[in-house]
């Protein structure tokens, strides 16, 4: 008997070719590791045990606040866990905690710290403090969060916006598509950072008003690609004969040419988070970006710059920027030969 040959389908056999490209799968492993435990942030690194067990009763101060006379302290204020005198008393007489890997959050600052701040890497401070007494490993991996999840934000507007105005050009052509490639020469013209700088100034900054304004530019590119992919592919014999068939407009475009033309679309996602990842940290740097106390890589940039005898701000911030930008640029180039036609058969 001969063995029968399984034949896969087109996307099995793309991410046969992807997984194939080690560099590229490795790094999508990566990216998608470390963007996990950042999801985790706050069970990985915080300034508050997980656990209390103190005098009998059992106490999870990540979900509630606690004043310190729970503990034996003498005021109601909320409980400071890097408190000497705290970590003493749940630490003796039976009393335990159960604390995170790191015991700094975002906004700790630890008033009990040695040395001054900036303070280098230490036992207690891993990768060391910030200009501000912040735990820059806490920071890192805070700023990494907020870094992917608005890259992943303006990703997905930029592509649905850039996808539809893409289809609709390429579809229809014509007058309608002339009159949208003269308002995209116009609408790119407009100068970007100059708006951002007007807005930051009337408004106060925040990651929704700078998603907005970013997503208004940020499509462009790609409606050039899916444009060009409708162009072509509304010319070819399947499309003739949906339209003999009696499909309308609609049912064409997301049946028959959208599948076909999602290609560059898959390609430019990746290239697309850089873009929005560099933009945020740039924005950040110029102090125009994120809210004053949010985690971010930019921010960490600009007090590297304005401490340069604190090298390992820059470093170790720098590090997790290129990372991340070598992490998305591999996946990039794995998935743009994955779905190279020419490689179909290979």
């Amino acid at each position: 008997m001969k063995a029968m040959v399984v034949s896969r389908s087109p996307t099995g056999r793309a991410w046969q070719r992807f997984k194939r490209n080690r560099l590229g799968y490795w790094s999508l492993i990566a990216f998608v590791t470390l963007v996990v435990i950042s999801l985790f942030a706050e069970v990985i690194s915080n300034d508050r045990p997980l656990v209390v067990r103190y005098e009998g009763e059992t106490y999870f101060p990540m979900v509630r606040d606690y004043p310190e006379t729970v503990f034996g302290g003498d005021f109601d204020t909320a409980a400071d866990y890097l408190d000497p005198f705290i970590q003493e008393r749940l630490s003796t007489n039976g009393n335990w905690a159960l604390y995170t890997f790191n015991t700094y959050g975002p906004k700790t600052v630890n008033y009990f710290a040695k040395s001054p701040n900036p303070a280098g890497p230490t036992l207690e401070n891993w990768l060391g403090t910030d200009a501000q007494g912040r735990d820059l490993l806490a920071q890192l991996l805070y700023g990494f969060r907020v870094s992917v999840l608005f890259a992943l934000a303006l990703t997905a507007v930029g592509t649905l916006i850039g996808v539809l105005t893409g289809a609709i050009q390429g579809f229809f052509g014509g007058k309608l598509d002339l009159a949208f490639q003269r308002f995209i020469e116009i609408w790119g013209s407009m100068p970007e950072l100059y708006l951002l700088i007007i807005f930051a100034a009337i408004f106060s900054p925040s990651l929704p008003l700078l998603l907005v304004l970013l997503s208004l530019f940020g499509w462009m590119g790609l409606s050039d690609y899916v444009r060009a992919e409708f162009l072509r592919n509304r010319q070819l014999d399947y499309v003739r004969a949906a339209r003999a068939l009696g499909l309308s407009n609609g049912q064409i475009i997301w049946r028959h040419v959208l599948p076909n033309s999602l290609t560059p679309v898959v390609t430019f996602l990746p290239f697309r988070m850089s873009g929005a990842i560099l933009a945020l940290t740039s924005l950040d740097f110029l102090g125009l970006g994120v809210p004053p106390g949010t985690p971010s890589l930019g921010e960490l940039l600009s007090q590297g710059k304005n401490n340069i005898d604190a090298w390992w701000i820059s470093l170790f911030t720098f590090l997790v920027l290129v990372t991340t930008l070598l992490l998305l640029t591999f996946m990039g180039d794995a998935l743009r030969d994955a779905l190279d036609p020419r490689k179909a058969d290979q």
